[in-house]
């Protein structure tokens, strides 16, 4: 009994963290930010605006891009104000690659690519315009791929010998799809392939991939989306803390500087990126461990979220249709 004990509890982790050491890849690096070129997307406000303040607070030469000029003066202006440094700005639509090669192109060679930029209607998608549902995938997503093509030649070609990254914003509802979020969800899921598969592609080049996850975050846009907000979304995200975007900002720059392919803001998201792992890249040897022995118990948590939000849905059907037989 206690031979079966010792093994179960002692020899059996051991075991498996001996084989994960050598098994995960790629292998774990630093993306040092100070005195590197980091272009932010989506840098006039909120999250992105955050970003920049904390990239240049850390010695970085900062580039930021947004639609409106209006809105990236005032962000250099607020930047410079607090951090004495001043950062170079882009406006340019995302969905135009044309638009966003020349804003590339005369920003010079990107060390850190942060794609940040996005769009959200919380609506059904019933109830949702198709040219609301385009304007979600081609800001979000198609956006998101202009970019990364228009930098990848420079940054593959650079000549600075250090570790480059791309990171990607996406969202926990790139993790989980929650009613009310069909586009948004469907642009945001969609970011997460072309992470995993990019990250093969741009390996040789030490370039390397994160899929930053942040949970509602106090924006400009978050008060904007609860205005539209089935009643059941807000129902099920109640469930769910926001955070600042200061605080998205730093745990965003800790995983960008640390190589992670998968950057959690919170304790929710660490649970949602352990249970939703699947095939995605580890570079921790010990996360890989939390993710194996975490994986089944994770997912009777991820079914009883369901139950809730199921239950939730059910209920809140069955009080309308009782309201519209007794009108």
């Amino acid at each position: 009994m206690a031979d079966a004990f010792f093994f179960l509890f002692f020899l059996l982790p051991l075991l498996l963290l001996a084989v994960l050491y050598f098994l995960v890849k790629p292998r774990p690096v630093k993306i040092p930010i100070k005195n590197r070129h980091v272009f932010i997307t989506g840098g006039s406000s909120g999250i992105g605006l955050a970003l920049a303040h904390r990239a240049a607070a850390e010695g970085a030469r900062v580039s930021i891009l947004a639609r409106s000029l209006g809105k990236l003066e005032e962000a250099r202006n607020a930047i410079r104000l607090a951090t004495g440094i001043e950062v170079a700005v882009f406006a340019a639509d995302v969905r135009d690659f044309e638009a966003v090669k020349r804003a590339v192109d005369e920003a010079g060679p990107i060390d850190v690519l942060l794609l940040n930029h996005g769009v959200f209607v919380a609506l059904e998608l019933e109830k949702m315009e198709l040219s609301e549902v385009k304007f979600t995938m081609d800001v979000n997503l198609m956006g998101t791929l202009n970019l990364i093509k228009a930098a990848l030649p420079a940054m593959k070609n650079r000549k600075d010998p250090l570790p480059a990254s791309i990171a990607l914003v996406s969202s926990q509802a790139g993790q989980v799809g929650i009613y009310g979020y069909v586009a948004y969800s469907a642009s945001k899921f969609g970011l997460r392939g072309l992470a995993e598969a990019l990250q093969q592609e741009v390996i040789a080049d030490n370039i390397h991939v994160s899929l930053i996850f942040p949970p509602d975050t106090d924006t400009p846009g978050l008060a904007e989306e609860n205005r539209r907000k089935p009643e059941i979304t807000k129902i099920i995200a109640s469930s769910s803390g926001s955070m600042k975007a200061e605080e998205v900002a730093q745990k965003a720059l800790d995983g960008i500087k640390s190589g992670s392919f998968i950057v959690s803001c919170n304790l929710e998201g660490i649970a949602l990126s352990l249970a939703t792992a699947g095939l995605s890249p580890q570079r921790s040897f010990l996360m890989a461990f939390v993710e194996v022995v975490a994986a089944g118990i994770l997912r009777i948590v991820a079914l009883g979220m369901h139950w809730s939000w199921y239950g939730s849905i059910e209920k809140y059907h069955s009080q309308r249709k009782g309201s519209t037989r007794s009108s």
